[in-house]
């Protein structure tokens, strides 16, 4: 995103151009294969008569691959789950999730956390999003702030199971922390079988085993795996007896975030740069004004090795005995910059260690909007790594936005794509 690719809708072609990977058509292939050239270069092959979401999600699917180091070794296809031997399964898993977030990058598409879960929506926003219905739900499951789970199953077409479904993987939203098993049976439900062609969907009331119970599931069929007969099933299972728990989100108030709220242990994290440990602007400044001993502590803390002033380090020291600052150096220099001197990696690296050390101190977190001022950075994405790493292991956030007066400066940029100075 920092190198400017854009959307909606993500191409993954564009993506695959961008790190050097060769994207092939081939009718020979059944969905998308990636291999390993002589010259090192990765390439993947697709099968151009696929449905076009489908191909989007393959090839995404594919460079998902290129994470992993062993990528080059072996040449993997997509296959049922009792056809995939060992821990295949887990990595294919994990492909596909690498595929919906490359498709539906994180804090791109806030909207959908106040989406209800009926198929029939769904589909309506997978043809708006040009994404797989697979892309969709697991972005969906990863935003909602429903009790649900997504899911793909498959129908055994053979052995003493025959005509039974049984779940490929499932993924559950945070406020239902259901784990099914990779390869569990599922009982003769009413939904599943009346898939029997892309595109058809099903609804009912039925008993998942446990710990899932009586589920409503809102399903459809999706492209079968290479030579099989039957449609895959993706959909969304929630429980009809709702659990009480919420989650937690963040918490926006109007106010100044040197002057944090609440009892208890409170963490103040900001943002800074690379370049200089002197905060000369923005809420650094305003930090250093306040509380000078933190600024000091910080400067020695720099000095003291070449390295520790680098992307993705934190320090933090004591206000009193209540209140930590927190700095996160994730700003590459400061300064005018045609472009966002942000760092996403480098934030959400840092926010990662924000949330142990948080959790640790049972401490609530307090920030102004770290990033979206003189770094340049885009709230949305930014709001959402925030709640990703945060809010998700049940930390208490609150971020302070100061009164606009007339005429006050708002550098923040307004969207991700949003490349003035």
């Amino acid at each position: 995103m920092q190198a400017g690719w854009s959307g909606p809708p993500y191409d993954p072609f564009q993506l695959a151009q961008h790190l050097k990977v060769r994207a092939i058509p081939s009718e020979n292939i059944s969905d998308a294969q990636i291999t390993q050239a002589a010259d090192g270069r990765f390439q993947i092959e697709f099968n151009p008569n696929r449905p076009r979401g489908r191909v989007r999600y393959s090839v995404a699917h594919e460079l998902a691959h290129t994470i992993f180091p062993d990528c080059g070794e072996v040449v993997r296809h997509r296959l049922a789950r009792q056809e995939q031997k060992g821990d295949e399964w887990q990595l294919e898993m994990l492909c596909n999730i690498g595929a919906a977030e490359f498709l539906m990058p994180v804090g791109s598409f806030d909207a959908l956390k106040k989406q209800v879960t009926d198929i029939d929506q769904l589909l309506r926003l997978r043809s708006e999003f040009d994404v797989s219905m697979e892309a969709l739900l697991l972005r969906v499951i990863r935003l909602t702030e429903q009790p649900c789970a997504m899911f793909t199953a498959s129908r055994r077409e053979d052995g003493a199971t025959k005509g039974r479904y049984q779940l490929d993987y499932t993924v559950s939203s945070r406020s239902w922390p259901v784990k099914l098993t990779s390869g569990t049976p599922l009982p003769k439900t009413k939904s599943l079988p009346e898939i029997t062609a892309i595109g058809f969907t099903a609804k009912a009331d039925e008993g998942w085993p446990e710990p899932a119970g009586q589920v409503h599931v809102e399903c459809v069929g999706i492209a079968p795996y290479p030579s099989r007969s039957y449609p895959r099933v993706v959909g969304m299972v929630r429980p009809l007896a709702a659990p009480t728990a919420t989650t937690a989100g963040i918490e926006f108030i109007k106010g100044d975030a040197t002057q944090p709220r609440g009892e208890g242990r409170r963490i103040l994290a900001h943002v800074v740069n690379d370049k200089t440990a002197l905060w000369g602007a923005g809420f650094g400044l305003a930090v250093r004004k306040k509380w000078p001993q933190v600024q000091t502590t910080f400067q020695n803390w720099a000095a003291a090795e070449r390295d520790n002033l680098r992307l993705g380090k934190v320090f933090m020291s004591a206000v009193d005995q209540q209140t930590t600052a927190f700095q996160m150096i994730c700003q590459h220099g400061y300064g005018p910059s045609p472009k966002p001197r942000i760092r996403y990696s480098a934030l959400r690296s840092c926010l990662e260690q924000l949330a142990q050390f948080a959790v640790e101190q049972r401490a609530s977190v307090h920030m102004p909007r770290i990033g979206s001022g003189y770094a340049g950075g885009a709230w949305g994405l930014i709001g959402q790594l925030i709640d990703e790493t945060l809010c998700a292991r049940g930390l208490r956030v609150t971020v302070y936005d100061l009164p606009e007066s007339p005429g006050q400066f708002n550098p923040k940029q307004s969207s991700l794509f949003d490349r003035r100075a």
